[in-house]
């Protein structure tokens, strides 16, 4: 006769020595336990070692969370037993379903996990029926154990910048190996100290940091501080989207002074921002009639079509040098003071910027990063510390190895399980 203990002994892939005791539904509670046991004069492994044939020295009352049954919690509770190794002394004995110190199955968690990437943990904490600061425990726990064993000795090329932890002056700043595509290193704020922090973390990853040859950034002081302090060897390429995004802004305080003047420019920021193949038919007529009245704003957007045309357009460093000369001496006698002034801070990080013409480095992997990384903070609605931020961003966007190798051949072992796990 089958009984019910057999089947759940099926379902849990329970084997000798160990069994099903007892199973008991409550209904009121909505949850289902199940209580294993092993035999009498069962003998257990170390759990350090792997020594086999060992006595118990006593047992331990534990509960596991375990997978949903049906719409019901599910735990399993095991009168855990300890073994005494004559090497590494008293242990709990590992258990098929989870780690001996976590209150969740190893399946409970992976699914936790999976959950992680695509919803926010006060909605899953919902969902399971569980606090968030448990859940957040399970997620920290691997992505940490993760983060420990990170191999990044093929690292070469770095990108870096900014992006903001919450509302207000809060930032973090994330490091990516730009090879791979991945999050290496994410730490708060963002001044010169995190460039430090990256590069005390580096051997720890098996990176030396003098093998760091090319890292792209944007203009920040504080980062050319840090990179000056602690990678001077290092290739620094100033991010094109960078020196662009500074001329549209230098070009919208010229718009902005001139309509004070000229009613005809109000209401037309994003005419002279955007690129024009991006504009409706309406707006690029509109381009086209301001562009061929003498206005300030129409110079100094033709001063940001020909930068742009430089970086399509040069083959080399050299190339890109002699047209940048030609546009600089244009922009610095162009009588436009925002222009002029957005031309000395190209001339101060001239270096920088033709370096772009060989590394061809730009921080687009890293501005697809922080959309990916704000459209989750905007599903939670923010975090409650920096820290699950941080481990957020390295779910989402480390490529990280979750460890369940224990899970995985034990399952290999005595049957392979209906859920997919992270890798």
């Amino acid at each position: 006769m089958f009984s019910e203990e057999l089947l759940f002994a099926a379902a849990l892939q329970i084997q000798e020595p160990l069994y099903v005791e007892k199973v008991e539904f409550l209904k009121d509670e909505g949850e289902l336990h199940m209580y294993v046991d092993f035999r009498k004069g069962a003998r257990f492994r170390c759990s350090v070692c792997g020594t086999e044939g060992l006595s118990i020295h006593d047992t331990i009352e534990k509960t596991w969370r375990h997978l949903n049954f049906f719409q019901y919690k599910a735990f399993i509770h095991y009168r855990t037993p300890r073994t005494e190794c004559s090497e590494h002394g008293v242990h709990l004995v590992d258990v098929p379903w989870g780690g001996s110190n976590s209150g969740f199955t190893l399946l409970f968690e992976a699914f936790i996990l999976q959950l992680a990437k695509c919803m926010p943990i006060s909605q899953i904490a919902k969902l399971v029926d569980e606090h968030d600061t448990k859940l957040w425990r399970i997620v920290g726990k691997y992505v940490n154990a993760a983060l420990k064993v990170a191999d990044y000795s093929d690292m070469e090329r770095v990108g870096l910048d900014e992006t903001s932890s919450k509302k207000g002056h809060n930032y973090v700043t994330i490091f990516v190996d730009m090879d791979e595509t991945k999050v290496v290193y994410v730490t708060e704020g963002k001044d010169a100290s995190t460039i430090a922090k990256f590069k005390e973390e580096l051997p720890l990853h098996n990176c030396k940091p003098q093998q760091i040859t090319d890292i792209s950034c944007d203009m920040s002081p504080a980062f050319k501080k840090g990179l000056a302090n602690n990678f001077s060897w290092s290739n620094i390429t100033f991010d094109k989207f960078h020196v662009i995004k500074l001329m549209n802004e230098a070009l919208d305080k010229v718009r902005r002074e001139e309509q004070k003047n000229d009613p005809e420019l109000k209401y037309t920021r994003y005419i002279w921002l955007y690129n024009a193949e991006k504009l409706s038919i309406s707006k690029t007529r509109k381009l086209a009639s301001l562009r061929n009245s003498n206005k300030k704003t129409a110079k100094a957007y033709q001063l940001k079509l020909n930068l742009q045309d430089i970086y399509k357009s040069a083959n080399n460093k050299v190339d890109a040098m002699i047209m940048l000369e030609k546009w600089y001496s244009w922009a610095v006698r162009c009588r436009l003071e925002p222009v002029k002034a957005f031309a000395k801070t190209m001339r101060n990080n001239w270096s920088g910027i033709l370096n772009y013409f060989d590394s061809n480095m730009t921080n687009a992997t890293l501005e697809g990063m922080n959309s990916i990384v704000q459209a989750a903070r905007a599903r939670a609605r923010g975090y409650r510390n920096v820290n699950n931020f941080i481990t957020i961003i390295y779910l989402l966007a480390g490529k990280l190895n979750i460890n369940f190798q224990f899970y995985k051949q034990f399952y290999q072992n005595y049957g392979q399980p209906k859920l997919p796990l992270p890798t």
